[in-house]
């Protein structure tokens, strides 16, 4: 069920994004989405572990109206991550980030030359005054767009 509706003991009419409690020992322990409901079943995913924690587990059950007697309504389950665990992650994050983003303008070699040319054009022009600062900073913003453009995969 959702949030602002409180769980009631039976599971009477699902809809697609309430969530459901086993109640008998032949389904996992766990919460579960209704992903998909039609006149003969009801097709829910498993969104938390034994312990209650938000988990990505693939885990699909295909159950039919009366089988849902074996589950009780729940609450949405929140997202389990500590801000020490999101605050401790953060590096590996952005190495894995940069990692990806350097592949990506490894696969298009001349398109990244290309931006990152026009990012060091700007650069230089404006630091050696060759360059109008107008002009040196289109051309460091253009060279930026293009090195992240080819950096997304899409060049």
């Amino acid at each position: 069920m959702s949030e602002e509706t409180p769980p009631t003991d039976r599971v009477t009419e699902p809809s697609v994004s309430d969530h459901l409690r086993p109640t008998v020992p032949a389904y996992d322990d766990g919460v579960y989405r209704v992903v998909g409901v039609d006149d003969d079943r009801v097709t829910l995913l498993r969104v938390t572990d034994e312990q209650g924690r938000r988990a990505h587990t693939g885990e699909v059950l295909t159950v039919s109206h009366e089988e849902l007697s074996g589950f009780e309504p729940a609450g949405n389950p929140r997202g389990g991550r500590t801000l020490r665990a999101v605050v401790m992650s953060a590096p590996e994050t952005a190495y894995w980030s940069f990692r990806a983003f350097g592949q990506q303008l490894k696969t298009a070699p001349l398109p990244a030359a290309i931006a990152a040319g026009t990012v060091i054009l700007g650069l230089v022009g404006d630091l050696a005054d060759v360059l109008p600062s107008l002009l040196a900073g289109i051309l460091l913003l253009l060279g930026s767009l293009g090195l992240a453009y080819v950096g997304s995969g899409r060049a």
